[in-house]
């Protein structure tokens, strides 16, 4: 009998095996490829057999082509569902989309973990919900400070009605609950952003909004959350009776005027070559931010303004400052929406 030549064999073995080798599965990020291509049924068709068996990133893509009705016929109920699914899988875009979502319609109880564990995690507008729902004491325990910290944040990433919502809060709050609602703020600020948003197809068009007003337009609008309330009119007291006027012969002595108290010259913040910073707002004109820098520049001696547009709005900030501790100070000074920006 013939010996085949053992080279060859062990060739033919190699040719084989690569013959019956499985392909490469597809991955998340193949899916995120196709759709930037243009070729949404094939995103869909790789991301839905991901976002079955539970991958975070594929779900919370499914969902975005329900929403936008690409690649597959536009459905907000298959949208919500895929946007459930990524939030159980750990993911707060996910997360914060269903929860508003739920809040939209009408499932606000069932809406309000999902949003708080959100704004918890940095979301501006799960921050917004929160904020709000803090501050009146509606579907959470009343909590200014807490309240505060959150709108400030939410204010900070530009979100105009939060901007809005803070001024309201300021009439009302002691000076001492917004200086610890500034320091969560800070709080809030520090922590790490979470692992989310590896490959995502996301961006402005795709984003599910926060109330845009804080006047309620119809019931399935998220504008209906319930606006930062303020203090409700109590009934007038009764009027004590005028007292009799003193007789023409009686002679009144008028109080000694209170001498004025020399005004406390501003405390000098500004440091020559600092690179801190501190952002006093977010505002939907520079002449709004100007207008708010006129009403606090007095409080912080020597620092100059500083107009940076951010999309849709203009963030105000001051500076220059040495550290952080220089930058703390002068918001405390401020007593309002502030917190320090690192160079």
């Amino acid at each position: 009998m013939k010996r085949i030549p053992k080279m060859r064999f062990a060739g033919a073995m190699v040719v084989t095996a690569v013959i019956a080798a499985p392909a490469a599965a597809a991955t998340v990020k193949d899916g995120v490829d196709a759709w930037q291509r243009g070729d949404y049924a094939s995103a869909v068709a790789i991301w839905r057999p991901l976002a079955e068996a539970n991958d975070a990133d594929a779900a919370f893509n499914l969902a975005q082509a329900y929403k936008l009705g690409r690649g597959v016929t536009t459905d907000l109920g298959q949208a919500k569902t895929w946007y459930g699914k990524s939030a159980q899988a750990g993911h707060i875009q996910g997360a914060a989309n269903y929860g508003l979502l739920l809040f939209q319609d009408g499932d606000r109880r069932s809406a309000m973990p999902w949003i708080s564990k959100a704004a918890d995690a940095g979301d501006p507008r799960a921050q917004y919900v929160l904020g709000t729902a803090l501050f009146n004491g509606d579907l959470a325990t009343k909590d200014w400070p807490r309240a505060y910290g959150l709108m400030t944040r939410a204010a900070a990433a530009g979100l105009p009605q939060a901007t809005t919502s803070l001024s309201q809060m300021d009439q009302f709050m002691s000076a001492e609950d917004r200086q610890k609602g500034l320091q969560i703020a800070s709080q809030l600020a520090a922590r790490p952003i979470p692992p989310t948003g590896r490959q995502l197809v996301t961006g402005g068009e795709t984003a599910i909004a926060a109330p845009s007003s804080v006047v309620p337009s119809r019931p399935s609008d998220l504008s209906a959350m319930p606006p930062v309330r303020t203090a409700q009119a109590k009934p007038p007291k009764a009027t004590k009776p005028a007292k009799t006027p003193p007789a023409a012969t009686e002679t009144l002595t008028p109080p000694a005027p209170k001498p004025t108290p020399a005004a406390k010259p501003a405390p000098a913040f500004a440091a020559s070559g600092g690179k801190w910073m501190v952002q006093l707002g977010a505002f939907g004109s520079q002449a709004g931010a100007a207008t708010a820098w006129g009403k606090v520049s007095g409080k912080l001696g020597g620092l100059r303004p500083s107009y940076e547009k951010a999309g849709a709005v203009v963030r105000l900030r001051a500076g220059p400052l040495a550290d952080k501790a220089a930058a703390a100070r002068a918001c405390a000074a401020v007593g309002s929406a502030c917190f320090p920006v690192a160079p």
